[in-house]
């Protein structure tokens, strides 16, 4: 199985931490170490403070409250601490001392009690009512932020395997990372305020049990630091196995590949991939559990043993061998360091948690930050609806260092019906793509109506298209709502009806228990309909006749048909040239005869261009491709038989 690195990246993230590459640029080794090292520099501290004031701010604009209430009840908390071991112990033991009545220690307690029953009830109602209330709007928050910018980013990112890496990492539990980052910055900033006066209640009576705090603050900040780098080190090495892991599973469960699991070995294969993914994160769970083990048992000796039995030791030697503090200042010293202790062991743990979280933190900052190449919500000039023309200029494009398009100029007019051919990998789907500014090309322009399809709207110039795509997508929902897709009309029904008709599905759809209401695949209804592969594409193919757009583009539309469906299909999609502008893929030249213009493309060029019988005449890559699959088609001995 592949291990995804920053090596492979084509497109990422643009912050203060990420580099950003695009698919033309060629990596040397200088520039991969510098990438490494700049993967290394994110886990400094002024980094990781960053990412987690960016969660903070990120959790203010969504739902200011949360922070609020966070504030409040680390107040109280703090304040219960400073007040009971501080105050409340050393009015008690002086009230005791000084042998005052017992009337006037019971309404102190009494008093104290009440104060603390109100506040117990306030607590308790933020926690099980506020919290879970504010925590839920927080996460509604801060997942349509990450599906809006999941929405918005280029199709390329999609297809580069890194990307969804960082991707399922900014998911992978950011809600709870960044409430856990809140807890932990408030925590720190009041808990830093309540030692800060347990210090001076605790230097009134001795000035050298001071020195017993320098104790925690090595074992949290250096000890625990350190820990938690490990921590996260070994989460970014173990994500891309974990992927692996998360596939296989799903593929278990999933229908996708139900049958072919079943009649065939593969099942091995993921089983081998499942089980090397297994081995791979014991071997990075081994690699760090010394290290772990090692800076943990530092980490408690530092914040627990030697504060707690150093104080202890201190403060009873001071009583018992020099006499130099009372029994009641000990009793109140001692109380004053275990809170000063719990203190401080909550400040440091509060200051880990932050920047262990921020660490994480930062593939939500930078996923976040990502600077799209192509954002959908690109605003521009809006596009004439009147379709006059659509020109490549010299257009070239490379995918990953690779050329699929090279130098490629050509014209479609209003009205025409075009189609793109040539072998498989000839980058015919590329062209669309470009086309519909999926993609930007490297070199070279695209001309909508004269001008630039960049300067246009790109929503806008999007819907100037009608699109079926060969690898399209059924929808988890009606057949219906499968064909809008979103988009609606007036007498949608009809118009449903009018374009399961034209792609020959309709009499099928109506025999569905509940006609073209009838929900589609098993994923949410175990009643759903599951249709074969040809009328799937059929559904598929109807999204593109349904909706009235001035040029309408088939991707390989008769892929999964049989010969006789393909030719009322393709009389259908014909027709539709009677009152649209026309492209389509395919790769049976006899689905072509009757186009306006005919694009032979090989390894990304236009290597002819005309209609069916000029190509024919030429007698070159397309006469020959034609001859072949007619011969194929026909059962024919030689190609002097095959009527053009």
């Amino acid at each position: 199985m592949r291990n995804f690195t920053e090596d492979s990246l084509l497109c990422g993230w643009v912050s203060d931490n990420f580099p950003v590459y695009t698919a033309s640029e060629q990596h040397t080794e200088g520039e991969k170490v510098k990438n490494r090292k700049k993967e290394k520099e994110k886990l400094s501290f002024a980094a990781t403070m960053k990412n987690s004031w960016f969660a903070m701010k990120l959790a203010a604009e969504i739902c200011p409250s949360i922070i609020v209430h966070t504030f409040i009840m680390w107040l109280i908390g703090q304040s219960e601490w400073v007040f009971f071991d501080g105050v409340f112990m050393k009015v008690i033991v002086n009230a005791l001392s000084e042998g005052r009545e017992f009337k006037s220690i019971l309404s102190f307690i009494l008093i104290c009690g009440a104060v603390f029953c109100v506040l117990a009830i306030y607590t308790g109602y933020v926690d099980n009512v506020v919290f879970p209330l504010k925590t839920n709007r927080l996460y509604g928050g801060i997942y349509r932020k990450l599906y809006a910018k999941a929405k918005n980013v280029e199709l390329s990112c999609y297809e580069d395997p890194d990307f969804y890496n960082r991707y399922t990492m900014a998911m992978d539990g950011a809600d709870e990372k960044i409430t856990a980052i809140i807890r932990g910055m408030i925590g720190a900033v009041i808990g830093a305020a309540a030692s800060v006066s347990v210090f001076y209640m605790m230097y009134e009576i001795d000035h050298y049990a001071m020195l017993f705090i320098i104790s925690p603050l090595i074992g949290n900040f250096i000890f625990g630091n350190l820990k938690n780098k490990y921590d996260y080190k070994r989460y970014m090495e173990q994500a891309p196995n974990e992927k692996v892991l998360n596939y296989v599973s799903r593929m278990m469960y999933l229908p996708d590949g139900a049958k072919e699991i079943r009649l065939s070995n593969v099942f091995s294969l993921m089983r081998k991939q499942y089980g090397e993914a297994t081995v791979n994160n014991v071997k990075v769970a081994d690699k760090y559990a010394f290290r772990n083990a090692h800076m943990n048992f530092w980490r408690i000796t530092f914040t627990f043993t030697v504060i707690f039995e150093g104080v202890m030791l201190y403060a009873i030697y001071r009583n018992r061998v020099t006499g130099s503090i009372s029994l009641a200042d000990l009793t109140i010293m001692t109380s004053l360091m275990v809170a000063m202790t719990w203190i401080l062991i909550r400040v440091f743990e509060n200051v880990m948690e932050v920047l262990k979280n921020g660490m994480f933190i930062n593939n939500l900052k930078g996923f976040l930050e990502y600077e799209e190449k192509i954002p959908e919500d690109f605003d521009g000039e809006i596009p004439d609806p009147e379709f006059k023309s659509l020109e490549f200029k010299n257009v070239s494009f490379s995918y990953k260092d690779k050329e699929i398009i090279h130098s490629l100029s050509f014209r479609i007019n209003k009205g025409e019906t075009a189609a793109l051919v040539g072998h498989n990998g000839a980058g015919k789907t590329t062209i669309i793509k470009l086309m519909l500014r999926l993609y930007d090309p490297d070199s070279g322009e695209i001309l909508y109506n004269g001008k630039n399809i960049k300067t246009y709207n790109l929503k806008a110039y999007r819907d100037i298209f009608a699109t079926t795509f060969q690898d399209f997508r059924l929808f988890g929902m009606t057949v219906g709502e499968n064909v809008l897709m979103g988009r609606h009309y007036e007498n949608e029904e009809e118009l449903v009806r009018e374009a399961l008709k034209k792609a020959d599905v309709l009499e099928r759809i109506e025999k569905l228990d509940h006609g073209i209401d009838s929900v589609m695949t098993k994923e949410f209804d175990e009643n759903g309909c599951v249709l074969s592969g040809g009328e799937s594409q059929k559904v598929a193919v109807a999204r593109t006749f349904i909706k009235d757009a001035p040029m309408k583009i088939f991707d390989e539309p008769s892929s999964a048909l049989d010969p006789i469906a393909e030719y009322e299909l393709f009389n259908s999609i014909i027709g539709e040239g009677h009152d649209h502008t026309m492209l389509f893929i395919s790769h049976r030249l006899s689905s072509v005869k009757n186009c306006d213009k005919v694009f032979m493309l090989e390894k990304g060029t236009l290597i002819e261009e005309g209609t069916h019988k000029e190509l024919m005449e030429q007698n070159r890559s397309y006469a020959a491709m034609y001859k072949k699959q007619a011969m194929n088609y026909l059962a024919l001995e030689n190609e002097e038989e095959v009527i053009a």
